[in-house]
């Protein structure tokens, strides 16, 4: 098994730099909702944004993220690896003890049914299938390399895309992920002191 903490890691940093030059177009209702679609509000300490997510497109990760959600588990969580163009990424909680509770509760993949373009919202994951637990990423460009690997996005941000377009990107991927995991919160916040991070996560 390979703890969430490493999610992502082993299959995205390979790609970075490789997503399309398109970074304008963001993600847009092109067809309407279905009725079991729910929208998520985020409060981040750069402002608000919500994605709406759609359970359609991948059952397993709208159902683990809903439990998620319910659960606050991405409240004062990091937005801990932000690369301007490609993704932001978050979902390692802060306290050490929570994050282990999940890190281990894996989901099975969902088919890809929509494409990792800009605004869409997406389950991280190893190279290992059924990995998917807890990280996530907003796109920040069109990353639709990542359709074939597995990465099934299952919302998409609706509002507030220029929030996540400020996110504190100065940092990039240096922050260690298996030191997030076992550390939590103490060592962001002595090491990477200005990372933006989630207030709240609330389904509307």
């Amino acid at each position: 098994m390979i703890s969430s903490a490493r999610v992502v890691a082993v299959v995205l940093v390979g790609v970075i730099g490789c997503s399309s030059s398109d970074t304008t177009a963001d993600a847009s209702a092109d067809t309407p909702p279905a009725a079991d679609a729910f929208i998520v509000d985020f409060t981040t300490s750069k402002g608000a944004f919500a994605v709406e997510v759609n359970p359609s497109w991948a059952p397993n990760g709208a159902a683990r993220f809903r439990e998620l959600v319910d659960a606050r588990f991405y409240d004062d969580a990091r937005f801990f690896r932000v690369i301007s163009g490609f993704v932001v990424q978050f979902g390692i909680n802060g306290t050490p003890a929570t994050n282990s509770m999940w890190s281990t509760s894996t989901i099975p993949d969902d088919p890809v049914v929509r494409s990792n373009t800009r605004g869409y919202v997406t389950f991280a994951q190893t190279a290992a299938v059924n990995s998917r637990t807890t990280q996530l990423f907003v796109n920040l460009g069109n990353n639709a390399r990542l359709d074939t690997m597995r990465f099934a996005p299952f919302a998409m941000v609706i509002s507030g895309m220029d929030v996540v377009d400020t996110l504190n990107a100065e940092y990039g991927d240096a922050p260690n992920q298996t030191q997030i995991a076992s550390q939590g919160n103490a060592y962001l916040t002595a090491s990477f002191p200005r990372l933006d991070y989630i207030v709240s996560a609330r389904v509307r």
